[in-house]
């Protein structure tokens, strides 16, 4: 632990000390050099901290249906409405027209898959079809892999206005496709956020799509045309554009030079480019210098701060990634090793009883030839669900490898982990595990071993593993225990079929 917050006071450090030279470099360069270096300073810096605040409200401005569709597609309302049987279409319209009226949108709809229902804020809209060239973007959203799409079409329900929909999968509880839901936003009122970011900015701000094409312009006619390509020499930096890093670009248009920064918003899958021109650049610097040196000051610590946060955030994911089984959420194999080995230190010094308990999923490598790898996985989820079910906050359950789990019951007797373990079985065995409308059903065999003096961990886990090969031979879907006398039992010769 302590390394570790070392690494990251390092990190930190070495950060800081970054961008504080930055800054300090910055400033007396944008002070003494000549006016090449000033046209330069603009373009590496006031004008990327122009995109990062025209981002900024973006994120609140146009992304914001993102998320109001996020939630709906994620509401249990609708999802439990869906799988209800759709019984009351009342609810779904005052469900919509709640979420129009709420958050200010033209439009919000949902389409449901097993009735192919286009319901919005007034009823049902119609129902979409697989031949009508209007319904194709549902089909294109049922089979995409993306959990959402943003779309450009007419609104049939608002007199085929031109509206930009934000086309959200609804999922059941096993990923299971439901239907789509999301809202809309003209593209009209985007184009007045564009125009109210120029007047706020005094910057000419538009969007271009990968293939450099004007995505969305605003509508006082500053950028007329269609493509980078025709904008004076622009379209050469097209194949230079970055989706990871805001750039700085300086192009001739009109004869005139002009500063550009573009930064890839990801959301939508457009670049946004502001940009402003060379001479406007030159006559505004001398009065926004002193201003500029205390927008940097200030971004300085912004970004310390968050670069704390980001660090934190990461080590945090490592170490869960390190610890945890990605599949089952369970504690991982070396995780465990590190827990078990001080638990069995705890019980002898305390004099507390412990047992270990081996379970193994009955015959899984039929069931991963008969219904698939992924139904397999799917019945390995279900099975550490129903383990952590049964279990007390203070024992530790792991998935040792493959279709074994592994679980060290502390401060218990052989008699509770017995009845721990025959709970185990039995919830398991009554347990429906899958997905896509298929169902399996799987059983264990389970293998206790109590912790005996003079146990260390491989020999206590070799007579769990006994117990369980035990289980194995007595046909399944059992409980063992590993005698006292097996403590000096190194393995079952060879095991069963699984």
């Amino acid at each position: 632990m302590a390394t570790r917050l070392y690494n990251k006071r390092v990190v930190i450090v070495a950060v800081s000390v970054l961008l504080v030279a930055g800054f300090l470099l910055t400033s007396l360069a944008s002070y003494h050099v000549s006016r090449r270096s000033l046209r330069d300073a603009i373009g590496q810096t006031e004008l990327p901290l122009t995109a990062d605040n025209i981002y900024s409200e973006i994120q609140r401005d146009l992304l914001r249906p993102v998320l109001i569709s996020s939630l709906m597609a994620n509401d249990t309302f609708l999802r439990d409405w869906v799988q209800d049987g759709e019984l009351e279409q009342g609810a779904i319209t005052r469900y919509l027209s709640e979420i129009k009226l709420r958050y200010n949108t033209i439009t919000s709809f949902f389409v449901s898959e097993r009735s192919r229902n286009y319901y919005f804020a007034d009823g049902v809209l119609k129902t979409v079809r697989e031949n009508d060239p209007r319904d194709v973007w549902y089909f294109r959203v049922r089979d995409m892999k993306a959990e959402y799409e943003i779309n450009l079409d007419p609104d049939e329900a608002n007199r085929d206005t031109l509206t930009i929909f934000i086309n959200y999968r609804l999922a059941d509880q096993q990923g299971g496709f439901l239907g789509v839901t999301g809202v809309g936003l003209t593209v009209d009122a985007v184009r007045r956020m564009i125009d109210d970011y120029q007047r706020r900015f005094q910057r000419t701000v538009y969007f271009v799509d990968r293939q450099g094409v004007m995505a969305m312009v605003g509508r006082d006619g500053s950028v007329p045309e269609h493509s980078i390509t025709n904008r004076g020499n622009l379209g050469s930096i097209l194949p230079q554009l970055s989706e990871e890093l805001a750039q700085s670009f300086q192009y001739t248009y009109r004869g005139e030079e002009r500063l550009l920064s573009t930064r890839f918003i990801r959301e939508l899958g457009w670049y946004l480019f502001v940009e402003k021109s060379d001479d406007a650049a030159l006559s505004d610097v001398r009065e926004t210098l002193y201003l500029n040196l205390l927008i940097s000051a200030i971004i300085t610590v912004l970004v310390l701060i968050g670069a704390r946060m980001v660090i934190s955030r990461y080590q945090g994911r490592l170490e869960e990634m390190a610890t945890t089984d990605r599949l089952t959420g369970l504690v991982s194999r070396n995780a465990y090793d590190m827990l078990m080995a001080q638990a069995l230190k705890d019980a002898q010094r305390r004099n507390r009883p412990v047992s270990a308990v081996m379970l193994d999923v009955d015959r899984f490598k039929l069931v991963n030839d008969t219904y698939g790898h992924l139904q397999g996985d799917r019945v390995l989820r279900g099975v550490a669900q129903a383990m952590r079910a049964s279990l007390r906050a203070s024992d530790i359950v792991c998935r040792w490898g493959g279709d074994e789990f592994l679980v060290l019951l502390r401060d218990c007797d052989l008699v509770n982990a017995e009845r721990i373990a025959e709970t185990i079985r039995a919830v398991i065995e009554e347990a429906e595990f899958g997905g896509d409308g298929k169902h399996v059903n799987a059983t264990v065999s389970i293998g206790i071993a109590p912790y005996c003096s003079g146990d260390n961990v491989d020999r206590l886990l070799s007579r769990a593993d006994a117990a369980l090969y035990a289980a194995k031979l007595a046909g399944r879907n059992s409980v063992r225990v590993a005698a006292e006398a097996d403590a000096e039992h190194e393995g079952p010769p060879a095991s069963p079929s699984a």
